[in-house]
This record gives C-alpha cells, sequence and structure tokens, in this order.
C-alpha cells in the first residue's frame, strides 16, 4: 500500500507545475493557482502515508523523480518543450535512479 501512496503522491506533484504553467497562460489563474494549491498538498500528503513504511530517502527520491519524469513528459507533449537527446538521456537516468532505489 505505501508504494500505491507513494505512486499517487508522484502523480500530485506533476499536478502543481502544470497549474503553474496552465495558469501562466490563461485568464483562468485563480483555478490553476488553486489547482496547484490542491495538488501540493495531496502530495504532501500521500508522501506523509508512503514514508512511514518506505525509507525516507528512497520515497523522497522516488517522490519528486516520478513527479520530474511526469512533467518533463507534459511539457513534450503539449508545451512544445524539447526532446532532445541529452535532455532525453537525463530523463533516463532518472528513471534508472527510481528503479535502482526500489530494488536494491
Amino acid at each position: 500500500m505505501a508504494w500505491l501512496f507513494l505512486i499517487l503522491g508522484g502523480i500530485f506533484e506533476i499536478g502543481w507545475p502544470l497549474g503553474f504553467k496552465l495558469a501562466s497562460s490563461t485568464s483562468h489563474k485563480f483555478l490553476f493557482i488553486a489547482m496547484s494549491v490542491v495538488s501540493m498538498a495531496l502530495s504532501g500528503y500521500f508522501l506523509y502515508l508512503a514514508q512511514r513504511n518506505i525509507p525516507i530517502g528512497t520515497a523522497y527520491a522516488v517522490w519528486t523523480g516520478i513527479g520530474a519524469i511526469g512533467t518533463i513528459t507534459i511539457g513534450i507533449l503539449f508545451f512544445n518543450d524539447s526532446m532532445g537527446f541529452m535532455r532525453l538521456f537525463s530523463a533516463f537516468l532518472i528513471i534508472a535512479g527510481i528503479i535502482g532505489l526500489k530494488f536494491f
């Protein structure tokens, strides 16, 4: 269950930078800033639940990694962010680190 909480926390970790990005490019600023705040709170709460059973260093690294990779992916798919080789390779290294922390 702790890993499910951690994955949920990581998904909500994606929500707040997305909300800030949308707030900066629309007239519905308050709505997207509110979405960011709610997403931050849920992300932190799920990290809290997860780290009760997962070592905090592992939980934090996985949580931020999910948030980073998810945000990079959304940026590429929806905001025309760069897909340069070194950028994608660096994202791969984050994923490899998350997998390593889970299994080792």
